[in-house]
């Protein structure tokens, strides 16, 4: 319960209505307040006017497919998502998380263990404050290098003056590295810092984000440290 006294939300979007109604269950019994739907296009209509905290979504869905799903999901909010998905291969498990899901939970799985999940994935979010602009505790909130602009309070991004969209978790492993420039991370250090320390989706979402925000600021900008990690190349300019 938040401290406005209201029981966080979740929205199911899964078309098996008996382990709809299985996760429903177990989710309510856990304190959470559960909305369902069970299709793609009724689960964004439900997301959009249900505002809800946390979407588990299944990857496998009637009139829109779960990865368009979470790929809108993420272009309109930050919500956090966990996906539900049959598919066991590396290769799939990454291009959800690829999409900016938080978690996935392969099937078939335990209602307890979603449960666990989807507490993890929330405490990881923090609570949700409308008024909340992102002020951050580790560090500046506004991060200047030559030609490149990160403002984290207010969530942009700038390169050559031009806004870059860029989702809640690469904007996340971004502050990571730029707040210590020159600094090699090995993938588990940024995992922690990033996404925190009891983040439970595979390194390798670190490979997958940082191809993503090479190809969205310019490949210079992070550098890959043979047998270690990463680390943030810019050379940081006094903020104003």
């Amino acid at each position: 319960m938040d401290p406005a006294g209201r029981l966080p939300s979740i929205l199911i979007i899964e078309d098996d209505r008996k382990t709809s109604a299985a996760v429903k269950l177990y989710l309510e019994s856990a304190g959470f307040e559960v909305a369902l739907a069970f299709d793609g296009r009724q689960g964004l209509e439900a997301a959009r006017s249900l505002r809800p905290d946390l979407v588990v979504l299944d990857v496998m869905l009637p009139q829109v497919d779960g990865l368009e799903v979470c790929r809108t999901l993420q272009a309109e909010s930050e919500v956090p998502v966990i996906l539900l998905t049959a598919r066991t291969t590396e290769a799939d498990k990454l291009r959800g998380l690829d999409l900016g899901a938080d978690d996935y939970v392969t099937k078939p799985f335990s209602p307890r263990e979603l449960v666990a999940r989807v507490r993890a994935v929330l405490r990881r979010a923090g609570p949700r404050n409308p008024g909340d602009t992102g002020a951050t505790e580790d560090g500046p909130a506004e991060l200047r290098f030559r030609d490149l602009r990160v403002d984290l309070a207010r969530r942009e991004v700038e390169v050559w003056g031009q806004r870059v969209t860029l989702t809640r978790h690469e904007l996340q492993l971004l502050a990571a590295l730029a707040r210590s420039p020159g600094r090699a991370f090995s993938r588990t250090e940024l995992v922690e810092r990033a996404f925190g320390w009891d983040y439970e989706g595979m390194e390798r979402t670190v490979d997958v984000h940082v191809k993503n925000l090479r190809r969205k600021l310019g490949a210079t900008w992070i550098e890959t440290v043979f047998g270690v990690g990463y680390r943030f190349a810019g050379e940081p300019l006094a903020v104003p």
